[in-house]
């Protein structure tokens, strides 16, 4: 978080005004009345636009003598401002601190929240730092480096769409917040899109649209969350069919706890976001078939889906329309990984072609069913319970 300081209370007193505003709350109605405002009443906007340099709050000041380093982070942020050349607003001090967690602990990604209630170029100049604390961190810590993957950021800007493409439109003026800054952005429709189409026409959107417009970057896909308050089903009516359109969509997946387990999202006496954060049913996961049964296939899904970049990052061909298959690869460098996968298939014996993707002889394995198959006349067939095939070559 960039844009707020927290809520005032008799422990956290009132940032200095040059710090922060208060008292005008954001109606949403234009880019200014969403940058230059409050979030709701007593959470203190950071004034991200301010071009006027500020002193430490002395509060903070007071509480970093206490705590016997105030000499060390003093220095530590006049080494920051030399380094880089900042001014000393206000957002420049947060960049500084938010970045310091890169530099200390060798954390890899952000996921920034309420993106949208500052300008976009604060994200580009915190992504900038965030890339530099990183490498900087991988220098000094050589032997616990797990890759050599960038900085990887996630906006959380409320309403974006994948439909809108790359820009998110405030009425008055419309912000690319992928070329601010951002690899992904949290999406918003894709409850509605799931909702509203069969699996091809969901996979298909999907894999044109991040092949396409937002090719090289992505969009992160969630059927609940902690503060929407329509999800996709929150009777917990189609959790295996949530589950199948969730992990098995290009983009990425979040899995808001409970997804896979039937939680309850409607908590009878609850206000507001309430209800979307009921307790983990871990009774119902234990003593429950239903539950148990649903997050079988989330786990399933889960770890094919973790197993094979092709589900998520890989490009989508539609191989038959009934039974319905279809085909994801990824090739990135030298790395290859392709997949055939089945949905809404009849259960029992069943007949797949595999299109082009697997040679006859190739062995495959179902990992769903977990039945090993030979590709002979470009079809595999398989006997099981299950109307879902996951195809990997063994």
């Amino acid at each position: 978080v960039i844009n707020h300081t927290g809520p005032v209370t008799p422990e956290d007193p009132v940032w200095p005004s040059d710090w922060v505003r208060t008292g005008v709350v954001c109606d949403y109605k234009s880019f200014e009345n969403t940058t230059m405002c409050t979030l709701v009443e007593n959470l203190p906007d950071v004034r991200t636009e301010s071009v006027k340099e500020v002193e430490l709050p002395p509060f903070l000041i007071e509480k970093w003598k206490k705590e016997g380093r105030y000499e060390k982070e003093i220095a530590s942020l006049n080494e920051f401002f030399k380094r880089t050349g900042y001014p000393r607003t206000p957002k420049y001090y947060i960049i500084k601190w938010l970045t310091d967690y890169v530099l200390e602990f060798g954390v890899d990604g952000y996921r920034g929240d309420t993106v949208k209630h500052t300008d976009e170029n604060v994200w580009a100049d915190f992504k900038k730092e965030c890339e530099y604390a990183f490498e900087t961190w991988k220098k000094n810590h050589p032997k616990e480096v797990l890759d050599q993957n960038p900085f990887y950021t996630i906006a959380e800007v409320y309403g974006y769409g994948i439909s809108s493409g790359q820009d998110y439109d405030f009425g008055d003026r419309k912000v690319n917040y992928f070329q601010n800054g951002f690899n992904c952005m949290i999406n918003f429709e894709f409850k509605w899109n799931a909702a509203q189409n069969d699996y091809e026409g969901l996979f298909s959107k999907y894999s044109n649209a991040l092949n396409n417009d937002l090719k090289g970057y992505s969009v992160l896909n969630y059927m609940s969350s902690h503060d929407d308050g329509q999800p996709f089903d929150a009777n917990r009516t189609k959790s295996i069919e949530a589950g199948t359109k969730l992990l098995l969509s290009p983009g990425m997946s979040q899995v808001y706890y409970g997804d896979e387990s039937n939680r309850s999202l409607v908590i009878e006496g609850t206000q507001g976001d309430a209800t979307l954060r009921s307790n983990m049913n871990w009774d119902e996961i234990q003593n429950n078939p239903e539950a148990q049964k649903t997050v079988l296939h989330w786990q399933k899904l889960g770890q094919f889906r973790r197993n094979h970049p092709a589900v998520g990052a890989g490009v989508h061909k539609l191989i038959n329309p009934y039974p319905y298959t279809f085909s994801r690869i990824f090739t990135k460098g030298v790395f290859t990984d392709k997949v055939v996968m089945g949905v809404d298939l009849p259960k029992g014996r069943k007949e797949l072609p595999v299109g082009e993707v697997f040679p006859n002889g190739a062995k495959l394995k179902d990992t769903y069913s977990n039945q090993n198959v030979e590709v002979i006349d470009g079809k595999v067939i398989i006997d099981s319970d299950f109307d879902i095939v996951l195809l990997e070559r063994i």
